[in-house]
């Protein structure tokens, strides 16, 4: 952690189709090996794919999908005393957006099928009907704080 100074925030070019400085983010989250080209197509295919299947705009569905993904809360763990607490302290905004990409791809990563344009579509419709792993994980951490809440006095 920086003693002086807050790292500064890098400006990402927004993507050339919906104009969209997070779908950009999600891009470069989802690229492996600095394939941006590669990664840019599977994402652009996969939101035909969740425009076909769902009628809604592709820009819209995603949205939605990583607002149903987005964690509220989450655990950290303080020491105190001697004893480990995990306590609940509310997510940063630029965080959500984080666990949010991750949670979404190593989801569509783990799924089965054929290839990764119809596995992230999917995990995306998924999302939007707030049923899918990605969407389980982020329960998972809000009930992991829910019931840690008693340690909340701990956050500083």
């Amino acid at each position: 952690m920086a003693r002086r100074r807050r790292a500064q925030v890098r400006k990402i070019a927004a993507d050339p189709v919906y104009g969209s400085e997070v779908i950009s983010k999600f891009i470069n989250k989802l690229m492996y090996d600095g394939k941006k080209s590669k990664a840019e197509v599977i994402f652009y295919k996969s939101m035909e794919v969740v425009k076909e299947k769902t009628g809604k705009d592709g820009l819209e569905a995603f949205n939605e999908a990583i607002n149903n993904i987005k964690p509220r809360v989450e655990v950290k763990s303080r020491r105190v005393g001697g004893s480990t607490y995990q306590v609940p302290v509310d997510v940063r905004p630029d965080r959500q957006n984080s666990l949010a990409f991750k949670w979404l791809i190593n989801a569509s990563r783990k799924r089965a099928g054929r290839s990764m344009i119809e596995r992230l579509s999917n995990e995306i419709i998924d999302a939007l009907a707030g049923k899918g792993q990605a969407v389980a994980q982020r329960d998972t951490v809000h009930r992991m704080a829910e019931g840690n809440k008693a340690f909340a006095h701990f956050k500083w």
